[in-house]
């Protein structure tokens, strides 16, 4: 039985091959509850995957939650007014951020995969090639993400 961490490992390690991710992390939603959970990050102390945090809602929440559309930003201006972290994003070498909405059969959004790099680094092409990435693993993903207790 192959476990969430695995499933989450993997998928970092194909895209850190295949496109480059500094920083790396999944987070599972809890619709009912209104909570989200970092499942798994590559970077355990700047962003550890204890506890929960709210549901947003604003128009990051709208695209990527609610429509199930990728958010793609290529310099800091274009994702500090959603991440309220972006300096400690910064430190870390990111100045690019891509989310990428994980949805089951029914087409429900049940968490993200977020890849986060150096400004500019989302081309056209590796933005299809991770969701291609994500797409082609979304039936272990969708099963890894049910495992997380939130």
């Amino acid at each position: 039985m192959t476990t969430p961490d695995a499933v989450f490992a993997a998928l970092h390690d194909a895209a850190r091959q295949d496109c480059g991710a500094r920083l790396f992390t999944v987070t599972v939603l809890n619709r009912a509850a209104g909570l989200v959970r970092r499942a798994y990050t590559s970077h355990p102390v700047d962003y550890p995957t204890s506890g929960t945090k709210p549901m947003r809602d604003d128009p990051w929440s709208d695209r990527v939650i609610g429509e199930g559309r990728s958010f793609v930003a290529n310099t800091t201006p274009e994702f500090a007014i959603y991440f309220a972290d972006h300096a400690l994003i910064n430190s870390l070498g990111c100045e690019a951020a891509m989310n990428i909405p994980v949805a089951d059969d029914a087409g429900m959004v049940v968490g993200t995969v977020n890849i986060l790099d150096a400004e500019g680094h989302f081309t056209p092409e590796r933005v299809a090639r991770l969701e291609g990435l994500v797409a082609a693993h979304r039936a272990q993903l969708v099963a890894a993400m049910k495992k997380v207790p939130l």
